[in-house]
């Protein structure tokens, strides 16, 4: 579970990424989960985009991709879901600790 302090950590690095994954019309499926889980491990940091065209709630969605993934949600603002998820083989974020 990330703290407050951590999750405004991981949303100012996530600023300046651009969203690589789209759920649009077809929702959350198996086949997307796995290829997040697989950024996720490679990236630790990801944004994903809500098209317009999904018909789910995005809130629903970032549960759904949290979940299937294992990974923390750190922050939905708009339609723009990031996710972090800390790498076992390419860890590159350290997290501030709790003092």
């Amino acid at each position: 579970m990330l703290t407050g302090k951590q999750k405004r950590f991981l949303r100012s690095m996530a600023h300046n990424l651009n969203p690589i994954f789209q759920v649009g019309k077809g929702g959350v499926n198996e086949n997307m989960i796995k290829q997040i889980k697989d950024a996720l491990e490679a990236r630790e940091l990801m944004k994903i985009s809500i098209l317009q065209n999904c018909d789910e709630d995005k809130h629903t969605v970032a549960e759904q991709l949290a979940k299937g993934a294992r990974a923390e949600l750190v922050q939905i603002i708009g339609n723009i879901i990031v996710l972090y998820k800390e790498s076992r083989e390419n860890k590159k974020i350290s997290l501030p600790k709790n003092n």
